[in-house]
């Protein structure tokens, strides 16, 4: 490839300045339009990085973008996912992937049938953190993964998001904008699910909006359950609990995800970042930490120290279409985790057993090796 790809961003929100800011990091990426609903927003966000300000329309039919990136709300992701894979470009979607499980399967049909690329947030596994736990229990530092237990847990966004309401309707709530976060992490370190059960609330039926904005001092209706206790049995025969709930003031649960093995335990860091220290144990002994910062895509370079490498999960997407092969936050990993936590609301309305309908290969690692190709113009 003798030129970057040509990128264009549908969706002119919050997030969209994230991608715009960490894109140049990856040299084989170039993102050169921006379309909204609203044109005066794509304008705004389209000035402020000196890109194009199109119309959803004129980006797809433009012949020079290769890629577009979906940043629409989540109920908007299966539509211009689709719109954007039959306009024969690859297609990468924020999370969550679709709302509903036979959305996403014709989502991956279709970019099968086009011979294009789909990939999906979160691309946050790849990062050091992730990436350094998956290196670690591939090397049987604990053994086999047995158990486990996820946390997230907050007061949900109403404090610090202008306009929350999406966030408390169908999907939303804490399991279809935190979880695939959680099942992807869990997806690239265990394998895929097989069964999950689940008991689920509301802790409020309407939300008191206090961050700055139009809606300061205004309420929200809740529309989806904001609290959520699952049990996932991976293929593998291990079992993780998840506890994701948005009706939380506090709690003591410092580490986001532990998973205990057959030699020993694990601290996996916070999979909402692509960072952290992850901490592992030789059976009952001491915890061993293990910093992350000098790994691939681990070194902090954002707010309050972060890793953030958002766009990798495209540019990981773009070399794997030049090379032919699946890319790690591809579709049909994105279907599966919304396949699990699809069927973690079903078994909360059923009180029953589900068995997933989908299964996926685990993305294969990322190495330094495949970060220097990521990151050197080529």
């Amino acid at each position: 490839m003798s030129s970057p790809h040509k990128i264009g961003l549908i969706g002119a929100g919050n997030i969209s300045e994230a991608y715009l800011k960490l894109a140049p990091l990856f040299p084989n990426t170039k993102i050169v339009a921006v379309a909204d609903i609203a044109p005066a927003a794509a304008k705004a966000r389209a000035d402020q990085f000196g890109v194009a300000a199109l119309t959803v329309d004129e980006l797809l039919k433009d012949p020079e973008i290769d890629t577009v990136i979906n940043l629409t709300i989540p109920s908007a992701h299966y539509e211009i996912s689709h719109a954007i894979l039959s306009a024969g470009k690859h297609a990468y979607s924020e999370k969550p992937f679709a709302l509903s499980v036979d959305d996403g399967k014709k989502l991956v049909a279709e970019a099968d049938a086009r011979g294009v690329k789909l990939g999906s947030a979160p691309d946050t596994f790849l990062g050091g953190g992730g990436q350094t736990a998956r290196k670690l229990i591939d090397e049987g530092k604990i053994g086999r993964v047995i158990s486990g237990t996820m946390h997230v847990m907050s007061h949900g966004m109403e404090a610090w998001h202008p306009n929350p309401g999406f966030f408390f309707q169908p999907g939303g709530g804490p399991i279809l904008d935190l979880g695939p976060y959680y099942i992807a992490s869990l997806v690239n370190l265990i394998g895929p699910v097989s069964h999950v059960t689940a008991f689920a609330s509301k802790g409020f039926e309407e939300r008191l909006v206090t961050a700055e904005g139009p809606l300061k001092g205004k309420t929200v209706p809740v529309g989806t359950p904001t609290t959520i206790n699952a049990v996932l049995e991976f293929r593998t025969g291990a079992q993780v609990t998840l506890a994701a709930s948005w009706d939380v003031w506090k709690h003591g649960h410092v580490n986001p995800i532990e998973l205990y093995g057959t030699e020993g335990s694990m601290l996996v860091p916070d999979p909402n970042f692509f960072g952290g220290t992850v901490q592992y144990s030789e059976r009952n002994g001491d915890y061993i930490p293990v910093d992350t910062s000098g790994a691939p895509f681990g070194k902090g370079n954002w707010n309050g120290g972060h890793a953030n490498y958002r766009m990798l999960g495209v540019a990981d997407m773009l070399d794997a279409a030049e090379s032919g092969r699946e890319p790690r936050c591809s579709g049909r990993v994105a279907l599966h985790a919304l396949d699990v936590m699809v069927s973690i609301l079903e078994a909360a309305v059923s009180r029953q057993v589900i068995t997933l309908s989908t299964t996926t290969e685990r993305p294969a690692p990322l190495t330094e090796e495949d970060a220097v190709r990521l990151t050197t113009a080529r």
